[in-house]
């Protein structure tokens, strides 16, 4: 008995069938991907927010006296508040600072933590690469304004509004430009939302006290 191969036509029919799938099958699956990754993201600030909350607990109802890595490597932009700029040498990252509240230093890592060049909204070079995780030990944020006033969750003018914790770029959940971005923050009554950039910019000139 004969057998009948394919032929050139049939062939080509179906390495065209098989990359329409693919062009719609794999957007959803980057999709999926980002989504879960922002998923982990939004768990560990959640994570974090209840180490917020165990450590002011046993400090007198104060957060973390301490910076972030925006503030150790680029603290000019506290040149307004020379009061403040003048503790940072003597403070404590935030990041270890909590690490007896959190145990496990992969809460600092948000998934999506590609890093960046700039201190995002400034002109300040701040390398953060591969990733801000692995450079400076947290890919979030920190709102320092709440350390060098001396404040902690019950003593915030409007704490669902005051953003704490959040990511590091908006490009990681986002567009790659700051008006495009998206981000995981934490707010100061412990719920965790991801937000735009009109969204960030209301919880950052949102008085804390």
């Amino acid at each position: 008995m004969s057998r009948r191969g394919f032929t050139l036509v049939e062939l080509l029919t179906v390495i065209g069938i098989i990359a329409v799938l693919a062009a719609i099958i794999f957007p959803v699956f980057a999709r999926a991907r980002a989504s879960a990754r922002r998923t982990q993201c939004i768990s560990n600030l959640k994570q974090l927010g209840q180490a917020l909350e165990m450590y002011s607990s046993d400090h007198d109802d104060l957060y973390p006296f301490a910076i972030d890595a925006p503030d150790k490597y680029c603290p000019q932009i506290w040149d307004g508040f020379p009061q403040w700029q003048a503790w940072i040498p003597w403070m404590q990252q935030y990041s270890d600072v909590l690490q007896p509240y959190v145990k496990n230093r992969e809460v600092f890592h948000c998934m999506s933590d590609r890093g960046y060049d700039f201190l995002e909204g400034t002109p300040y070079p701040l390398s953060a690469r591969p990733s801000a995780f692995e450079a400076h030990g947290s890919s979030y944020h920190w709102r320092t304004e709440v350390a060098f006033a001396h404040l902690g969750p019950s003593l915030l003018a409007d704490p669902v509004a005051t953003n704490i914790l959040m990511d590091g770029s908006g490009s990681w959940h986002g567009g790659n430009s700051y008006e495009a971005g998206r981000w995981d923050v934490l707010f100061g009554d412990g719920h965790v939302k991801n937000i735009n950039a009109r969204q960030l910019d209301e919880a950052w000139y949102t008085p804390v006290q």
